[in-house]
């Protein structure tokens, strides 16, 4: 991987980090020169411009403030939302539409400058399912497609245990590949040394799913 670090969210519904989540992002930007937000509903622009300045206030919440931050929808020609997310700090991928941000990236071209982007790489919701090899939004199909390739890791962001339904349409769909269900308020970090998690993930393979230790290793490996 050439990205400092990848961090998949599944979301936070209070609008503010756990604190752990905050002490991770803090080791890992010491250098915060540029946020850049990228929509996943790309022209709906005042919901867009309330989000960024929503989430911009989780950061600064933990004295995570950037020299300057900014958010990538439709309204951006391609070859200026290219050069933002070359020169970011951190690019974070927003909640939303996981089909419409793909739509994006690609419209915009921005799926290789990701691939090649060397600083922090951050997805909640829609966001964190496009960083995957290979993403799947239930809502929309059972059936997995290509995403950015940050890593290996497919995940389902929002799971609640109790959902029935939901965990054997999971269990169905772990005989093609494995899923990291995530609850509300967990998060995923993927370093070249280690991968470690926060928060409450259950790991969905063959079938079977099963919660992973606070201190367990998640895998990250396709078959």
């Amino acid at each position: 991987m050439k990205q400092r670090l990848l961090g998949f969210f599944s979301g936070f519904p209070s609008r503010r980090f756990p604190a752990e989540v905050a002490e991770a992002l803090s080791k890992a930007m010491a250098c915060r020169e540029s946020l850049v937000f990228v929509s996943a509903w790309p022209e709906d622009y005042e919901r867009n411009d309330n989000d960024c300045a929503g989430m911009y206030g989780m950061f600064l919440e933990y004295r995570l403030s950037f020299a300057r931050h900014t958010v990538v929808d439709q309204r951006m020609e391609a070859a200026r939302a290219a050069a933002l997310v070359r020169e970011a700090s951190c690019v974070f991928l927003m909640g939303g539409h996981p089909g419409q941000q793909r739509q994006l990236l690609h419209r915009l071209g921005l799926d290789p400058v990701l691939r090649d982007f060397s600083g922090v790489v951050l997805g909640v919701s829609a966001g964190a399912i496009n960083m995957a090899r290979r993403s799947l939004d239930t809502k929309d199909s059972p059936h997995p497609y290509p995403g950015l390739g940050l890593a290996d890791l497919t995940v389902k962001p929002h799971f609640d245990p109790k959902d029935r339904r939901l965990t054997e349409e999971l269990q169905e769909i772990s005989h093609q590949l494995p899923i990291c269900a995530m609850e509300d308020n967990s998060a995923v970090f993927v370093t070249e040394a280690r991968v470690f998690h926060i928060g409450r993930l259950h790991w969905v393979d063959k079938g079977k799913i099963e919660e992973v230790p606070q201190e367990g290793e998640l895998p990250l490996c396709s078959r």
